[in-house]
């Protein structure tokens, strides 16, 4: 289930750590966020060092469908009444500098990634939410009308356009970035104490750290299992279809996204959260859409992406946590990564240079105003239960009952385990326990893996770690 972006480039191998160092910033983490990070200090003048657990773009950078727009749905209206007009103007304000600063940095180096203009669409069918959000976001002084000027095919009453926002080509762009900067791939940072970072290759001791390596490894200081949980989405490739004016998302728990690339279009959606998809079928309902939307068309491929949700919908950049003043994060990018790694770049430069960042405020991790406490409550409930779960839960199905091309928590040698039996018949235990926090972990059919609903944790079939913050596979009797 490779991506189209994966499928059409490839970025040159890096080698790993070979021993001890010292720098003045490390970045965890080579995906969009930390190479954008990482670039944009070294232009400030400092000596950076980037650390990749895996390859430079593996993560979620290659599995986005790489919009880049301040239009993130129904947000402003929330912004507006949860942190006030002035942080939902910075909120807005952020993302439009970083589409701004994309095109600067494309144009600057000549990178070579299919960037296009176009408007952003959140379409739906209650007319008068989506006016009072075009104004809403209007207000702000963000480029946003009310628009029924529709395909006639989108099921919507109207939508909020934004005007002058992009799309790209994730991966060329990455390429290019990230050839410029310092880069140790296969070096997965395990511990950080203070200034050092401890790998499997050496340690890095580095004055100024920075975590962007999606979800951070770290539960404390910062507590960010506690703050924000993970969603997964799905993404059709379709050739034979018509080309559509600019990019759409649909409002309600079906929503539709779409976007064209050359003569594809990217058709998303069927997004739960992480360890929540027991029945699977997100994939067979994408292509009861297209077949519906779009008679005649053909999947070419079909992927999966993880998300970061924050309670009150705004991104953590900035200082980890106030006992570790060198360290930052930038994490939390509620589906609209590509644009908050660059927003993160300019914050996070802005603060390691020593000044205050104009977007600051809005994305302060150590932001706890009281509107947010509900938010933060509800995020543990899922983690009690999956903690629960694994405590009290008994299997009900023995491991020889499991049918060939299915998993599931079984009985196995008399004791409680996860198990996947192959279409040829051979099973593949696991331990059923998260080894980041102790929850039971749930079988995903869509994608034969085994993912966490507390944290969001993945594992595949045979038990290797697909995702963190976990930092070790759940092989049987391990974890």
């Amino acid at each position: 289930m490779e991506s189209i972006w994966s499928q059409g480039c490839q970025i040159r191998a890096r080698e790993p750590l070979s021993g001890d160092l010292e720098c003045e910033v490390a970045v965890v983490g080579a995906g969009m966020a930390g190479v954008l990070i990482a670039h944009a200090l070294q232009e400030a003048g400092h000596q950076v060092v980037v650390l990749e657990a895996n390859r430079t773009g593996s993560g979620q950078t290659g599995n986005t469908t790489a919009k880049v727009t301040a239009q993130h749905g129904l947000i402003y209206e929330k912004l507006i009444r949860t942190l006030g007009k002035d942080r939902a103007r910075q909120y807005g304000q952020a993302h439009q500098a970083a589409i701004q600063a994309y095109r600067d940095l494309i144009r600057r180096e000549r990178i070579d990634c299919g960037w296009q203009d176009c408007s952003a669409y959140v379409y739906g069918k209650d007319r008068e939410q989506l006016q009072g959000e075009a104004e809403a976001a209007a207000s702000l002084g963000l480029p946003a009308v009310f628009t029924r000027d529709l395909p006639p095919w989108l099921p919507a009453e109207g939508a909020v356009r934004f005007d002058h926002q992009g799309q790209f080509h994730p991966l060329q762009f990455l390429r290019a970035v990230s050839g410029q900067l310092t880069i140790y791939e296969n070096t997965p940072v395990q511990i950080a104490e203070g200034d050092l970072l401890y790998t499997t290759r050496g340690k890095v001791r580095a004055e100024h750290i920075v975590f962007a390596c999606h979800y951070p490894f770290v539960n404390v200081p910062g507590l960010y299992f506690a703050r924000m949980h993970q969603t997964r989405s799905y993404v059709l490739a379709l050739e034979h279809v018509p080309r559509l004016d600019g990019m759409f998302l649909g409002v309600g728990p079906d929503s539709i996204s779409l976007r064209n690339h050359g003569d594809l279009l990217l058709l998303g959606g069927g997004g739960h959260r992480t360890g929540e998809n027991p029945e699977g079928g997100r994939y067979d309902f994408l292509r009861q859409v297209a077949g519906a939307w779009f008679p005649g068309s053909r999947e070419v491929a079909h992927w999966s992406a993880q998300d970061c949700m924050t309670p009150d919908g705004a991104a953590y950049i900035g200082p980890f946590a106030p006992s570790r003043p060198h360290w930052y994060v930038a994490t939390g990018f509620q589906k609209w990564g590509m644009t908050a790694s660059m927003v993160s770049a300019l914050v996070l430069r802005d603060l390691i240079d020593g000044k205050e960042s104009p977007y600051g405020d809005v994305f302060d991790p150590g932001r706890l105003e009281a509107g947010l406490l509900p938010g933060l409550a509800k995020e543990g409930g899922p983690a009690v239960k999956g903690i629960m779960k694994q405590v009290f839960q008994r299997p009900k199905l023995q491991a020889d009952q499991l049918p060939a091309g299915h998993g599931g928590i079984v009985k196995l040698d008399g004791k409680k385990a996860g198990a996947y039996r192959d279409e040829n018949g051979d099973l593949y235990p696991v331990a059923t326990r998260c080894p980041h926090l102790g929850c039971q972990l749930a079988w995903n059919p869509d994608e034969k893996s085994w993912d966490c609903p507390c944290h969001g944790s993945r594992f595949d079939c045979r038990g290797e770690l697909l995702s963190g913050p976990a930092q070790r596979g759940i092989c049987h009797g391990k974890g």
